[in-house]
């Protein structure tokens, strides 16, 4: 009765990450061009790669995935933080917050299974090509993508039912501008340090053995580039595979900062920052990068823009 009485008759006030001075009123229009920017760059990234034939190959289906996660993952904190922040109510129901948990811990869960899997299939592809459609055929390919979203979604099932079954006492100001579990965590009245380790350790499970794959799929790969003949298919090899290093480093390392610190070695100014980091600028940064990098991608584009000048053309 007395959790029902602490937490369901009243949610929590997300303190946010603005205020309404000049500075900050910029900054917020800049988050909101971001989120614009992110918005329709992977919602493109996955039409392409839906709509162009070509683009019909394992490696392209696990980017569209990646672009449907991070698409998922915007969505998630950036609209209720402009509705807060331009409607004056800072306040998150408590249905409202286990479902922003359940959704970023799962978003970001899946992600690190499918980076790894991305990286499992450059591996294929460039050590292994003359296997390539049998090690990474569509069964295949599409069995490690659905198991990248059922294991991240079991991370964010475990950790919503947990995190909300505490008692949550005083004001319920979170200091954060969504509904972040290691923020949440500090408004509890009963005892967190169990949870707190089970979180460290699914941390460690959940980024350190896909980075563990994904640094042993590098290495192969970059002993198999340097080795190769053709110039050409050496600079395609690096354009590719520099590509997935680089979004692998901006997430993995944010990540990393954010959830395996201990608590009382957190600041929620810099957890803010981070937070802001990779769960805005990154899914805006992905599709560039792979997109302004890979030519087949910058092709389809230009073949769909193409199709529609042609029709209007024809109107």
């Amino acid at each position: 009765m007395a959790w029902e009485n602490q937490t369901f008759n009243s949610g929590f006030i997300l303190l946010g990450i603005f205020n309404y001075s000049p500075t900050h009123i910029f900054l917020f229009s800049l988050v909101l061009g971001i989120f614009t920017v992110a918005f329709m760059g992977n919602t493109a990234m996955i039409l392409l790669i839906y709509l162009d034939t070509q683009l019909h190959t394992p490696m392209y289906f696990l980017l569209s995935q990646l672009s449907l996660m991070d698409l998922m993952l915007v969505c998630t904190t950036v609209p209720k933080m402009a509705f807060n922040y331009m409607s004056g109510s800072k306040s998150i129901s408590l249905a409202g917050c286990g479902a922003q948990i359940f959704f970023y811990v799962s978003l970001l869960g899946a992600e690190c299974f499918l980076l790894a899997t991305m990286a499992y299939d450059r591996y294929v592809a460039i050590c292994h090509p003359l296997r390539y459609s049998i090690l990474m055929n569509q069964k295949i390919c599409g069995l490690m993508a659905a198991c990248s979203w059922i294991l991240g979604s079991l991370d964010g099932i475990i950790e919503v039912a947990v995190a909300l079954s505490f008692s949550y006492c005083g004001a319920r100001e979170i200091p954060h501008f969504f509904c972040d579990v290691p923020a949440l965590l500090i408004l509890s009245c009963t005892n967190t340090l169990l949870f707190e380790r089970m979180i460290f350790i699914c941390c460690v499970i959940m980024l350190l053995f896909p980075v563990a794959v994904i640094i042993a799929s590098y290495v192969h790969v970059i002993v198999a580039v340097i080795h190769m003949g053709s110039g050409e298919g050496r600079r395609k090899a690096f354009a590719t595979c520099s590509s997935h290093l680089t979004v692998v480093g901006m997430y993995y390392g944010a990540a990393m900062f954010i959830y395996m610190r201990p608590t009382s070695n957190r600041s929620p100014t810099q957890d803010k920052m981070i937070s802001a980091f990779y769960t805005i600028l990154t899914p805006m940064l992905n599709p560039l990068i792979y997109s302004l990098r890979n030519k087949e991608v910058v092709r389809a584009f230009l073949k769909m823009l193409g199709k529609g000048k042609s029709r209007e053309q024809i109107a």
